[in-house]
C-alpha cells in the first residue's frame, strides 16, 4: 500500500494546500470544473475543499455515467424485460435508478419474480440480473441459449472497450441470443456541451476557468482530445489522478496556468496517461462503433455526436435494432435538480429534496444513486460546511 499512501499523505497535503494559498491572488476568484465524478468524491472524502482558499470554488461536473443516463433510456431496459421477456443485464448503480411510473430496474426485477410466482404469462419469463462486467453478461447468455440476454451498456470511452471485446466474442462464438442496449458516452463532447450549447441554458450558466480532466477516461484516449479546448476556448485542462494529493495538485497547476493567462493541457496523472492514450483500444472501438449523430443526456438535451452505436457489421448484436426498440423522452421528477447540479449551476444542497426526501436509501434522482453522484457524495462524506455559501 506504500504507492496509494504516497497519494494520502497529510504532511503533503498540508504543503500543497500551502502552496495553493499562496499562488491563488486575492484579488480574484477561480472557478474549477472536476468532471469526473471519481473527483467529486475525492475532494469531498478527503476535505479537499476545506484545504482551498475562499477564492478557489470547486464545481461540479457531469462525469457520472449513470447520472447523465436520461429515463427514457431506463425505461427501454424495463420495457425489454417486460414485454420481450429478456434477460437484461445491468451493473449495480443504474438497477436503483428512478424511471418512469414509480419504477427502477430493481423494482422492475422484483414485479417480474412476483409475476412468475404467480403463474403470470410469457411476458414474465424476463429477468434483470446484476453484474459486475460485460463479461458476465455474455456468460448468462452461454448458459441460457433458450433466452435472449441484452447487456445495458453504459460508461464513458473507459468501459467500451469491454463493451466491444463481448460484441466481438459473441460473433466469434455465433451466439444468437447476445445483443446490447448501447448506451456509451463520450467526454469531450459533454465539455463543448457545457462551454457553449445553448440547448442547455435552461439551467442557467457559470463561470469556468479551467477543468480537472478525467483518469481512467484518459487512459483510454489520452490527452490529446482536450487541446481543442484549450486552444479554442482558452480553458485550461489538467489530468489528474484520484487520490487527493493528484486533485490538489491539479487545481496548484491550473491556478497557475490561470495566473500566468496560459491555457494549455497539462498532465498530473503521467503515471497512467499518455497523450495519445491506448491506440489498441481506440482502434477496437472504432471497429465496432461508429458515431451518433444526437443521443439524449440527462440535464444537458440532445448533444450532437456526443454518443456511440453499434456499426451495421455488428448489427445483429445491437438490442435497438433485434427488438425494434425505441428512445422516448421522459422528464425527470419535477422536484429533482439533477440537471443544474451536472452542469454545474447547483450544489446538490441546492435542491429542496436534498437529503430529506431524497437520499441514498430512497433516491429521487440519478445524482444521489450513483457511487459516482455529486448529491451521494455531499451524502455520505458529510461535507455540509460550504451550505452557507452556496445559497
Amino acid at each position: 500500500m506504500k504507492f496509494i499512501d504516497e497519494f494520502r499523505d497529510g504532511d503533503l497535503a498540508k504543503g500543497l494546500a500551502a502552496a495553493i494559498r499562496q499562488a491563488a491572488r486575492i484579488d480574484r476568484d477561480y472557478h474549477f470544473m472536476e468532471f469526473c465524478g471519481g473527483h467529486t468524491h475525492a475532494i469531498s472524502r478527503y476535505g479537499v475543499s476545506d484545504l482551498l482558499p475562499r477564492q478557489v470554488r470547486m464545481i461540479h461536473g457531469p462525469g457520472c455515467p449513470v447520472c447523465v443516463l436520461p429515463v427514457g433510456r431506463i425505461d427501454m431496459a424495463i420495457r425489454l424485460a417486460r414485454e420481450a421477456g429478456v434477460i437484461v443485464c445491468s451493473y449495480g448503480d443504474p438497477l436503483r435508478v428512478p424511471a418512469s411510473g414509480g419504477l427502477s430496474l430493481l423494482k422492475a426485477k422484483a414485479a417480474l419474480g412476483r409475476s412468475v410466482s404467480s403463474g403470470g404469462g410469457t411476458s414474465a419469463r424476463g429477468d434483470i440480473r446484476m453484474i459486475y462486467s460485460s463479461a458476465d453478461a455474455l456468460s448468462i447468455a452461454q448458459r441460457n441459449p433458450d433466452d435472449q440476454v441484452v447487456f445495458l451498456a453504459i460508461g464513458f470511452e473507459t468501459t467500451t472497450p469491454p463493451t466491444a471485446v463481448v460484441i466481438k466474442q459473441a460473433q466469434a462464438l455465433g451466439l444468437k441470443n447476445f445483443s446490447v442496449l448501447c448506451c456509451h458516452v463520450l467526454t469531450p463532447s459533454a465539455i463543448a456541451s457545457i462551454l457553449e450549447s445553448p440547448e442547455v441554458r435552461q439551467w442557467g450558466t457559470v463561470p469556468l476557468d479551467g477543468f480537472v480532466g478525467p483518469a481512467h477516461v484518459s487512459t483510454i484516449i489520452g490527452t490529446r482530445p482536450y487541446e481543442f479546448f484549450a486552444e479554442e476556448y482558452r480553458k485550461p485542462v489538467v489530468i489528474a489522478g484520484f487520490e487527493p494529493l493528484d486533485v490538489m495538485q491539479a487545481i496548484l497547476m491550473l491556478i497557475r496556468q490561470v495566473n500566468a493567462g496560459r491555457a494549455v493541457v497539462e498532465n498530473e496523472f503521467s503515471r497512467a496517461v499518455t497523450r495519445d492514450g491506448n491506440r489498441k483500444a481506440q482502434q477496437l472501438v472504432a471497429e465496432v462503433f461508429e458515431l451518433r449523430r444526437s443521443f439524449a443526456w440527462r440535464g444537458l438535451g440532445e448533444l450532437p455526436y456526443s454518443a456511440l452505436r453499434i456499426r451495421r457489421e455488428f448489427a445483429g448484436f445491437d438490442a435497438e435494432q433485434r427488438f425494434s426498440i425505441h428512445y422516448e423522452a421522459v422528464a425527470d421528477h419535477p422536484a429533482c435538480e439533477c440537471g443544474a447540479i451536472l452542469r454545474g449551476v447547483k450544489r446538490p444542497q441546492q435542491c429542496r429534496i436534498f437529503g430529506t426526501v431524497c437520499t441514498p436509501e430512497n433516491p429521487i434522482g440519478s445524482c444521489m444513486v450513483s457511487s459516482e453522484g455529486a448529491c451521494a457524495a455531499h451524502y455520505s462524506f458529510g461535507r455540509f460546511a460550504d451550505l452557507t455559501a452556496a445559497q
